[in-house]
């Protein structure tokens, strides 16, 4: 648990106490999930976000060709689960897998909300948590929509340097929405 205070601390403008962090901890229980096997699967309904403690995971479609398109990566210290199935309890479009074996630590939206109730603290370090989260999908859909595969790619390694030795040139390729020979091409190009 200690990953996880210093995590919340590291978002928490005035940090978080002890006490509140005891009373955080026991809303959250520890799964381990083997690599490949399922976290959510699209049709589902998302019922509890999880904190990767080890491992790493992504998140994807799979459009009428069968083709994946990946939509978020995670490793340690990064959240996985899909904000609008649980944040609204309806049914995920995304299947969410682990790609090594993973350990994380769980929450359900009903704790979030009664934490909400009793801690200020954590009111404050999710908001901080979700305005970055905000800025950071913000930043990839506009790169998204007007970056060329260069650009999408130089910044993929500079903000995410540590993914590229997790991930697979296709999930990286699929996560940049540019095919794996484009990614070949770029990486060629750029060195």
């Amino acid at each position: 648990m200690d990953q996880l205070f210093d995590y919340i601390n590291s978002y928490s403008p005035n940090g978080i106490s002890e006490d509140d962090f005891e009373m955080i901890k026991s809303y959250f229980t520890r799964k381990r999930l083997r690599k490949k096997q399922y976290f959510l699967q699209q049709g589902d309904v998302c019922t509890h976000f999880g904190f990767i403690l080890k491992g790493a995971m992504r998140q994807y479609t799979i459009d009428d060709k069968g083709t994946e398109h990946v939509v978020q990566l995670a490793v340690e210290n990064w959240w996985a689960g899909d904000r609008e199935s649980y944040t609204m309890s309806t049914p995920s479009a995304y299947n969410i897998d682990a790609w090594e074996d993973t350990e994380l630590l769980l929450i359900s939206r009903q704790d979030v909300l009664e934490l909400f109730q009793r801690c200020p603290a954590f009111v404050e370090t999710v908001k901080v948590m979700d305005d970055r989260n905000n800025i950071a999908n913000q930043r990839r859909i506009t790169s998204s929509i007007s970056a060329s595969a260069e650009k999408r790619y130089a910044d993929f390694i500079f903000c995410y340097p540590s993914l590229l030795e997790r991930f697979p040139q296709h999930t990286i390729a699929s996560y940049l929405g540019i095919t794996k020979d484009t990614l070949s091409r770029v990486k060629r190009k750029l060195l």
